[in-house]
C-alpha cells in the first residue's frame, strides 16, 4: 500500500499472532511489518519478477502466482486472515477472488481506491478522468481493470452473502467512519463467509 499511515491502520485489523496470506502482496511491506511488529506468520503472493525479489530481500516468503488463475492450491480456512489491499481492482475475477478470499481466511480485509470519493466526482463532473494520490495514473495507462465506490462493495459483498465486520473509510492514515463514500480515498472492509 502506498501510504505507510493507511498500511497500520490496516495492520490494525489483522490479530496479533495470526497466519496471514496478503494477495497481491507487491514488495512485501504489509506482510513484513505484520511480521515485525504482530507476530504474524504466512506468505505474499505476488505476479511481478521485481516485487517477489523485493519480498524476499525483506524476509517476506512469497509465492509467485497469478490470482487470475485462483486460490484452489489453499485448503478451507488454511489462514486466519487473508489481505487484499489494493488488489481487487487489478483482477478479472474479482468476485470469484472475493469468495476465495473468505474461503482460505477465515476473514477476509479487502482495501481498494474508493472511486465515491468527493475529488473523484468533482472531476468527473467536470468531465475528465480523477488523477490523485490514491488514483495517480491517466485513464489510458492505468493498472486498474475497473473502478468501485464503497457503496458499490458493500452491495457486492450482500450479493456474495458475506458478512461485513467493520467498513471503514481511510484518508490520509485516518479513519473515516461518517459518510466513507464520499469522504474516504481508501475503502476498507473486514469480512467473513456467511
Amino acid at each position: 500500500m502506498s501510504e505507510p499511515m493507511n498500511l497500520h491502520a490496516i495492520a490494525r485489523l489483522v490479530p496479533h499472532g495470526a497466519r496471514v496470506l496478503d494477495l497481491g502482496c507487491g514488495d512485501g511491506a504489509m506482510l513484513a511489518h505484520l511480521q515485525q511488529h504482530q507476530g504474524c506468520t504466512g506468505y505474499g503472493v505476488e505476479l511481478d519478477d521485481t516485487n517477489v525479489h523485493a519480498c524476499v530481500q525483506r524476509g517476506v516468503n512469497v509465492l509467485q502466482l497469478n490470482l487470475d488463475e485462483g486460490l484452489s492450491l489453499f485448503a478451507d480456512q488454511s489462514f486466519d486472515v487473508v489481505l487484499q489491499i489494493d488488489t481487487l481492482q487489478h483482477l478479472r475475477n474479482a468476485e470469484v477472488m472475493l469468495r476465495e478470499t473468505v474461503r482460505v481466511g477465515r476473514m477476509g480485509v479487502v482495501a481498494f481506491p474508493n472511486f465515491g470519493h468527493w475529488p473523484n466526482r468533482l472531476a468527473v463532473l467536470q468531465g475528465r478522468m480523477p488523477v490523485t494520490r490514491r488514483l495517480p495514473y491517466q485513464w489510458y495507462d492505468t493498472p486498474n481493470i475497473r473502478v468501485g465506490t464503497f457503496a458499490d462493495f458493500a452491495e457486492l459483498a450482500r450479493k456474495n452473502q458475506l458478512l461485513v465486520r467493520d467498513a471503514f473509510g481511510l484518508q490520509n492514515g485516518h479513519e473515516v467512519r461518517a459518510l466513507p463514500n464520499l469522504m474516504a480515498g481508501t475503502a476498507v472492509f473486514q469480512l467473513q463467509g456467511a
